[in-house]
């Protein structure tokens, strides 16, 4: 199914993964309904590429250099971008899930899913419908029965190695150093680390961290 003007829906592709790309970009290409606006090997260039080409559908990796999947989506929604996007990705892990649906996932699905259900998958979400797959949804349930039960938010991997260099007592510019990742892209990390913990500086966050027993 194209889009309600009969042409195909536009889509931006970041992979760190060459092969698992190129691969995607071919099976869509042959469905007849997407185009692949762009390719992109990092989420700093996906992000670009989104907010010049405009795409319906971003299909982003979690994983990704420079910034990670669910990065991408926090920064497409604060700045009101209106493309969807479809995170694709070999994690399962409930508090992943649940973190990108939070921060305006339209779709989740495993890597391994078959080629026709990715193609149905960017169709419907360009659409604005929901697809999260059925492994991902069973950890989403449990992880909303989860923190319906504790006041603990839930903290991304980097999130948690910000925090853990925070209350080593490092600054920006060294915990960006020691993770290599640009000063910006810590700096993003940081903001979402303290909307999380509800604090407003670095000393803060760590106090709270440790009320909340979030640093081991």
């Amino acid at each position: 199914m194209e889009t309600d003007s009969g042409r195909p829906v536009t889509v931006v592709i970041a992979d760190d993964h060459p092969v698992y790309r190129q691969g995607l970009t071919r099976g869509f290409q042959l469905s007849g309904q997407i185009d692949v606006v762009a390719e992109c090997a990092d989420g700093e260039s996906a992000l670009q590429a989104v907010r010049e080409f405009g795409p319906q559908v971003a299909v982003l990796d979690y994983r990704l250099p420079s910034m990670d999947g669910i990065a991408v989506i926090h920064a497409m929604t604060r700045d009101g971008l209106p493309t969807r996007a479809l995170l694709l990705t070999a994690t399962t892990d409930s508090a992943v899930v649940y973190q990108a649906v939070e921060e305006g996932a339209y779709g989740y699905l495993g890597k391994d899913a078959p080629r026709t259900r990715i193609v149905e998958a960017v169709l419907k979400v360009a659409r604005g419908g929901h697809v999260i797959s059925e492994d991902a949804s069973g950890g989403l349930a449990a992880e909303i029965r989860m923190r319906a039960d504790r006041d603990t938010p839930v903290l991304s991997e980097r999130e948690r190695q910000v925090l853990r260099g925070f209350a080593e007592g490092k600054s920006i510019p060294q915990v960006a150093a020691e993770l290599y990742l640009g000063a910006s892209t810590v700096k993003t990390h940081t903001q979402r680390l303290y909307e999380k913990l509800g604090v407003s500086d670095r000393a803060a966050a760590v106090a709270e961290a440790m009320r909340r027993r979030l640093l081991e």
